[in-house]
């Protein structure tokens, strides 16, 4: 595959760590071209990213925060103004909070990160994926999806309770693969594919951050779960695998499989569609 993909070129979002580092590695590595969205620079100490970043084939566009709508406007238009195409584009940036927060827009910390900041950087960026050779979109998903027991539009703005990683995150990438499996047949008109993935259970533990993960599973990660170099495997596989002509579906360990909720997936499509539509585009300046 190293031949062919010579001259594509990949949108990473939260490349800079963790899955989206080692993604990036790994398409770097075979020829790639790496467009990273991060908050933050990459590490100092990896020699072969510093020597991409160099030559131009990975180029870093930052942004302070990606729920802070008019830094992610300015990064997304530098992107546009100096990017000519995007053959695929990884949704990949994400974290878990350790309590309830609300974003500058009034809503709720994981939902705006992981549900609605993924489909804006989509509709802003669907032309330059309708320039590029696979239009592609692969949305990082979570099994966690399917322990989720209550999932409203209500609760996935304002929730009632918090739990880490079962309350608003597990809701949150449900979320994401509903709105991902609800647009996949507009996508398709205009020649584009849509998949989440799940990349598996990694350790991404970080120093120097407050985790939002149970307390029980911290040690039980960082001793028994993989490098993060399987979720960007499992990534990849998402992307280019047995299933990069299927649309709109959810691969969990590899295989397609249903989603709870299924038939709210139109109305949460809609309303991030309408976030996106009220929020980030009318009130740009």
């Amino acid at each position: 595959m190293k031949t062919s993909q010579r001259e594509n070129i990949a949108l990473i979002t939260g490349a800079n760590a963790g899955i989206g580092l080692e993604l990036t590695r790994k398409l770097l590595s075979e020829g790639w071209q790496v467009v990273a969205l991060n908050r933050s620079e990459f590490p100092e100490e990896d020699m072969e990213i510093q020597k991409a970043t160099k030559n131009g084939s990975l180029r870093l566009y930052k942004t302070t925060d990606l729920t802070d709508y008019d830094s992610l406007r300015r990064t997304l238009e530098a992107i546009k103004g100096k990017e000519q195409r995007i053959d695929i584009l990884f949704n990949n940036a994400g974290r878990t909070f350790h309590e309830l927060s609300y974003t500058k827009q009034g809503r709720e910390s994981h939902y705006e990160l992981m549900t609605v900041v993924p489909y804006i950087i989509l509709m802003e960026l669907k032309e330059l994926l309708q320039n590029g050779h696979l239009k592609t979109v692969i949305n990082t998903s979570s099994a966690i999806i399917q322990f989720a027991k209550e999932f409203t539009i209500e609760t996935l703005e304002r929730p009632k309770t918090f739990r880490k990683l079962l309350g608003p995150y597990a809701t949150s990438k449900l979320a994401l693969s509903l709105w991902t499996e609800a647009i996949a047949l507009q996508l398709a008109k205009e020649g584009i594919q849509i998949r989440s993935v799940d990349p598996g259970g990694n350790n991404t533990l970080r120093k120097g951050r407050k985790s939002g993960l149970p307390i029980w599973i911290e040690p039980f990660m960082k001793f028994f779960y993989a490098p993060p170099t399987h979720g960007a495997n499992q990534l990849y596989e998402g992307a280019f695998g047995k299933h990069r002509d299927d649309t709109g579906v959810f691969l969990l360990k590899g295989r397609i499989t249903g989603l709870k909720y299924s038939v709210q997936a139109k109305s949460v499509l809609e309303r991030v569609h309408a976030i996106y539509v009220e929020d980030f585009l009318e009130t740009k300046s």
